[in-house]
């Protein structure tokens, strides 16, 4: 039976403004306490069986972690030091937030300092001032949520059939997409940036190498509906003119990627493999158009899925 959850844009606006910056302020604590990784991996959310979770954080007394629990709607902090603390999630400001999570860090002896103020998001509003954001729906988070664990399982599959450097499947609270990057193993051209409020060395540092990068998006005002991506970096001029599959599939030449609406994964009838076709397929138009070592790089380990 197909239960993916459907997702309505329109409905899920409010809410994702509001749960994006809690998830960058979530986000920045993780950041600054973790030593710098490559690509940012340092800075990622994970999708966990009751919402997202930081994983584990280290700290001067041990490691801790913060969970966003979107089927009770709280936000959890557990510590090795066997402290926890809890706060609700519900229809309130960023400001709020922002307060109430610091207070509980403090109270569990974690110092934490962050650039307290958005990034990836044109409007940037200091935390601790942004009175604007503050709608929140459960039920509209929890079906997102929902869809995040239908589409983990997919891009989990998708990674393993790779053996080159390949990131985690992970949600970056900059643009707030679930992501999965492949590398070529070779050097890019410095990147341009571009990406509001966001340090240009950051992006350069990114992008140092070349890649083949697919995710999911939950939509924007000026691309108003759910959607996965691909794209490559460098872009070959040839990259956008690949066929891919399914059918759906498109190549928006203003962003320089392919999209597949999330609704007709929901509504196919095997979302996994339909979804895993496009995975595959615009994957295969980056390393075709950029001369990546295929042989070297790809794998088959379905004979030890046989043995298990």
């Amino acid at each position: 039976m197909n239960n993916w959850p459907e997702l309505d844009y329109r409905q899920l606006r409010d809410t994702i403004a509001t749960v994006q910056l809690w998830t960058q302020i979530v986000g920045k604590i993780r950041l600054s306490k973790t030593p710098w990784t490559n690509h940012s991996w340092h800075v990622t959310l994970y999708v966990s069986a009751s919402g997202l979770t930081t994983g584990s954080i280290p700290y001067e007394n041990g490691i801790f972690q913060i969970d966003l629990d979107f089927i009770d709607h709280q936000l959890l902090i557990s510590t090795s030091a066997g402290k926890s603390s809890s706060m609700n999630l519900y229809p309130r400001t960023v400001a709020d937030f922002y307060k109430e999570l610091m207070d509980k860090l403090s109270g569990l002896n974690i110092e934490v300092e962050i650039c307290a103020r958005p990034n990836e998001i044109e409007l940037a509003i200091p935390f601790e001032q942004d009175e604007v954001h503050y709608i929140y729906d459960p039920g509209q988070m929890f079906n997102l949520w929902q869809a995040w664990t239908k589409i983990l399982p997919v891009f989990t599959k998708f990674r393993a059939r790779f053996i080159g450097k390949c990131s985690p499947v992970h949600l970056f609270w900059g643009a707030f997409d679930l992501a999965v990057t492949r590398f070529s193993g070779r050097e890019a051209p410095l990147h341009a940036g571009g990406a509001p409020n966001i340090p240009l060395a950051v992006m350069q540092e990114a992008y140092s190498h070349e890649v083949s990068s697919a995710g999911f998006w939950a939509g924007s005002d000026d691309f108003p509906y759910p959607v996965f991506y691909a794209y490559c970096y460098p872009t070959p001029d040839a990259f956008g003119s690949q066929s891919v599959k399914p059918g759906e599939a498109f190549f928006n030449k203003e962003m320089g990627e392919f999209f597949l609406p999330y609704e007709a994964v929901a509504q196919a009838g095997n979302p996994e493999e339909y979804l895993l076709e496009f995975l595959q397929s615009t994957y295969e138009a980056a390393a075709i158009t950029g001369n990546w070592d295929r042989d070297a790089l790809e794998a088959d380990f379905s004979k030890f899925e046989r043995k298990r």
